[in-house]
Parts: C-alpha cells; sequence; structure tokens
C-alpha cells in the first residue's frame, strides 16, 4: 500500500508538472526527449556502466561453484531463470543485483562477503537481490525517475531556454522563465524525495522476499548486522571507491557523514531489522 501510494503521489506530481509547462506555453519537447533518451540509456546500459564502475567480473561456475549453486537454487524456488553471476574485489562486504528484466540480470557479491559471512548468511543475501530482479526493481525506479531528471534538466537549463525559447514580450517570458524554474526545483525536490521513499520501500519488500525464498529471516538480520558493523572498520577511501553504487547495495558504504534518513535510498538499519523480526515471529506463530 505504501508503494502504491507513492507511486501515486508521484504520478499527480508529474502531471502537475507537465500541466503547468503546456499552461504557459513552454516548449519542453526537446527536454522531454533529453529525459526520455537518459531514462532509455539507464534502462538498457546501467547494468553495464554498473559491472563497470565497480570492476564486476563475471565469473564461471568453476570459479565459484557454491555461489553458483546457491543463486540457481534461489532462481528456481523464485521461478526465476538463473541470472549470471558476479564477484567484485572490494574489501567493502556487499552485494547488488543489476539487469533491466530477469533474463539478463547479474547478482553479484564482493570477494570479502564471500568470506565474511556463513552459508546461510549468504544465502540470504543472495535471495534478497534476487527478489530485486524478481520484483523488477530497475524498471520500477528508471520509470519513477523520469520526471525528476527531466525537472534537473530544466532547472540546469532555464536561462538557455528562456533565451532561444519562443518569442513574445521579453518581460512575460521573463516572468513565465522564473516560474518554471521554481516549479523546477519544487518538483525535482519533491519527485526524488518520493522516488527514494519507493527505493526504501523496494528494499523491504527484497528483505520480505528473502525472507519467503529462504524461511530463514534471522539469517538475513545477521547478515545485515555483520554487514553494518564491518563498514565502520573499513578505510574512508575505499568505501569512496564504491559509493557510486550505493543505490543497488544491500547496505549503502558511506564515506562521510550518514545521510538524512529523508534523503536515504535505503531504510534504517534498526527499521529493516524490526521488520523481518515481525515476520520471524509470524513465522513462528507468535
Amino acid at each position: 500500500m505504501r508503494m502504491l501510494l507513492t507511486s501515486l503521489l508521484l504520478l499527480i506530481v508529474y502531471l502537475i508538472f507537465l500541466g503547468i509547462l503546456a499552461a504557459l506555453g513552454f516548449p519542453f519537447e526537446f527536454l522531454l526527449l533529453v529525459a526520455a533518451g537518459m531514462a532509455f540509456l539507464q534502462f538498457f546500459f546501467s547494468d553495464k556502466l554498473v559491472l563497470w564502475s565497480t570492476g564486476t567480473r563475471i565469473v564461471a561456475e568453476d570459479e565459484y561453484p557454491e555461489l553458483h549453486r546457491t543463486i540457481e537454487r534461489l532462481a528456481v524456488r523464485a521461478g526465476l531463470p538463473k541470472p549470471k553471476v558476479g564477484v567484485m574485489p572490494s574489501p567493502v562486504p556487499n552485494a547488488f543485483a543489476t539487469g533491466r528484466s530477469p533474463r539478463n540480470a547479474v547478482v553479484a557479491v564482493t570477494d570479502s562477503i564471500v568470506r565474511m559471512l556463513t552459508p546461510e548468511e549468504l544465502e540470504a543475501v543472495l535471495a534478497h537481490e534476487i527478489s530485486h530482479v524478481k520484483n523488477r526493481d530497475m524498471l520500477t525506479l528508471t520509470m519513477a525517475s523520469f520526471i525528476s531528471m527531466l525537472a534537473f534538466l530544466i532547472m540546469r537549463n532555464w536561462f538557455f531556454m528562456g533565451l532561444f525559447g519562443g518569442g513574445g514580450n521579453r518581460d512575460n517570458n521573463l516572468g513565465a522563465l522564473v516560474l518554471i524554474y521554481v516549479v523546477s526545483i519544487l518538483v525535482w525536490v519533491v519527485s526524488t524525495l518520493l522516488t527514494r521513499a519507493l527505493s526504501r520501500y523496494r528494499e523491504f519488500a527484497a528483505d520480505r522476499g528473502s525472507a519467503v525464498l529462504t524461511d530463514n529471516p534471522r539469517a538475513l538480520i545477521s547478515a545485515l548486522q555483520k554487514i553494518s558493523g564491518r563498514m565502520d572498520y573499513i578505510p574512508a577511501e575505499k568505501k569512496r571507491e564504491v559509493e557510486g553504487a550505493n543505490a543497488f547495495f544491500i547496505i549503502p558504504a558511506l564515506s562521510g557523514n550518514t545521510l538524512m534518513e529523508l534523503f536515504s535510498t535505503h531504510p534504517p538499519l534498526e527499521k529493516r531489522v524490526a521488520a523481518l523480526e515481525r515476520l520471524e515471529a509470524e513465522r513462528r506463530g507468535y
């Protein structure tokens, strides 16, 4: 219900934004095309960019046989084709999934997380990532961020567009331009907050999916706590090396001050653990 409500609010914001632009006679067709192109590139090539930027390598079954077997077993349980398996060399223990659809998905782990977690904990983490694939979260978040990208483009290029967009009285054009700029800022802020709220709800959904696939929410609780606890001992420069992939990670690797919860792509660890503990209580019947 929270995801549906957030999506509905995003839709309302988008319709209001486009309606205001149309009412002001703003020639936003070019920017709409640019934003659509950015969304297209994000959807079709973000998986390759994530793998390239993190140095993740697709590994064969004979290199990591147990990792392959676990992912294959979870994919069968989830009713999915087996994703490609990637390993990222990094002292930051983490995992992520990417790919625009289940048929070209990649589930990747850092080599350090394989060494750090028990088999049950690693299975729970992999089940979380498999759940992201099953839920098609890449498609969901790409669609959700589309108008946010458009608003951001207008903010960055408003003066240029004011000079070359449309004729008429210069003072009227300037007034409309300022209004468009203010509206674009508001839309970008609101849509970014809503998109990040949606991202946090997707993390809760993937946690729940892990608990269902493994029937072992306690293993994911233990894994999340281990990963989060280990972050305090990772050098800041090592965390900075992988910060670009934080939106994909099961636990973000933050090198500086913790982001405000409102702007975070992930829910706080305490809330995730509490939700999993409720699932554990339901599983045990109390």
